[in-house]
């Protein structure tokens, strides 16, 4: 599943097919089409969505969206209008509104949007305008993060990032996340295992039907080596790309996608072992200490950050709750989410009050150390 921009003249035949079928092709152009902007989600190389959108100041209207008829119900709509969500935010739109036909009332009403017109027909079919206010990602609340890793498709933990010390604690990660979303958990933090060991995007079907199938925001991280990986990680439904060692080995690269795509999609992930930034899958420990490296990419325009003590991951032997608050001190105006350790929901009450952003826990939900129902007070 890909989604690009595309022409005005590649996007009439489907939206006549779907939304006219009897009428000629030059019948279904509206006012200003060749100023609009006009996106189409791709199955391989077949069209099978496509929507128009026309930005005005701090409102944009999106018109037309339609899915091929053997393609509905798989998740492509609502997989479009987040790509809508996410162009909007990006050029400062706060209200994004449609004319939704009367028979599309409850998938708009799902994705959050409200009915603000009493019914009005057009070519004698019965139309609500229909509109969402639209918010940026929220820092200032604290983010329960819970985290899924993949290895050949399948929900697992490594202990300290040890391929041999692998556990499978489901082999649908789908039924994971929504169990997640349905306790009111709004994140998800996907690691792709596979990708980390060989360099490059690997189950990125994993997160295209999780994107598809939930209402998460995914950060996903795991092989994101060159621009090709990160936009496969984009184009697949991830909201934020989690990056590691290449913000290390080859900053110059990750500062081009952070200019490219914006602080707001990128997750920077900081590895530590003793103070100091490891890389490698942990094998290798730099001199580089961390405090240095996050001030020198919050220079950058930085803002989203998680950091993981290597030394605690995996273990259950509580976070790093100093070294978090010491980050905090020496790094200030950046927002800091805890990674591993996380033993019982005392530890997720400590790293709240020490300032932090948000905490991402893995083994401990799988484990039953931590129970969704605890977590609910923080969500």
């Amino acid at each position: 599943m890909t989604i690009r921009n595309i022409t005005t003249e590649d996007t009439l035949p489907l939206r006549r097919d779907v939304l006219y079928p009897h009428w000629q092709l030059e019948q279904v152009r509206v006012d200003h089409d060749d100023e609009g902007w006009h996106f189409g989600l791709y199955e391989g190389k077949e069209l099978v969505t496509v929507v128009s959108l026309f930005i005005s100041g701090p409102a944009a209207q999106f018109r037309k969206l339609a899915t091929a008829a053997h393609y509905r119900g798989k998740g492509y709509g609502k997989r479009m209008m987040q790509h809508l969500r996410e162009v909007c935010l990006r050029h400062g739109v706060r209200t994004l509104w449609c004319n939704a036909r009367d028979s599309a009332e409850t998938f708009y009403l799902q994705l959050g949007f409200t009915r603000t017109s009493d019914i009005f027909y057009k070519d004698d079919i019965a139309f609500y305008k229909m509109e969402i206010n639209l918010k940026a990602p929220d820092t200032g609340r604290f983010n329960i993060i819970p985290a899924i890793d993949i290895i050949d498709g399948k929900c697992v933990r490594l202990t300290q990032g040890d391929y041999d010390q692998k556990k499978v604690y489901n082999e649908h990660p789908l039924e994971v996340a929504k169990e997640f979303e349905n306790s009111g958990i709004k994140r998800l933090h996907l690691v792709d295992l596979d990708g980390a060991k060989k360099g490059a995007v690997v189950n990125w079907k994993v997160l295209e039907t999780i994107a598809g199938k939930t209402g998460m925001v995914i950060d996903f991280g795991g092989g994101i080596k060159s621009d090709k990986d990160v936009a496969i990680v984009f184009e697949s439904g991830a909201a934020m790309a989690t990056i590691g060692s290449v913000a290390v080995k080859q900053p110059e690269l990750f500062f081009h996608w952070l200019k490219t795509y914006g602080a707001e999609k990128m997750f920077l992930g900081a590895d530590v072992k003793e103070e100091k930034i490891a890389v490698g899958g942990w094998l290798e420990t730099t001199e580089l200490s961390v405090f240095d490296f996050l001030k020198a990419n919050k220079e950058k325009g930085v803002t989203q950050v998680f950091c993981t003590d290597i030394a605690k991951d995996g273990l259950l032997q509580g976070a790093s709750t100093d070294l978090y608050r010491k980050i905090i001190e020496n790094v200030p105006g950046i927002q800091l989410t805890a990674s591993g350790g996380v033993s019982h929901i005392g530890d997720v009450e400590e790293l709240k009050e020490a300032g932090l952003a948000g905490v991402i826990i893995g083994k401990a939900i799988y484990e039953g150390r931590i129970t969704l129902a605890e977590l609910k007070k923080f969500i």
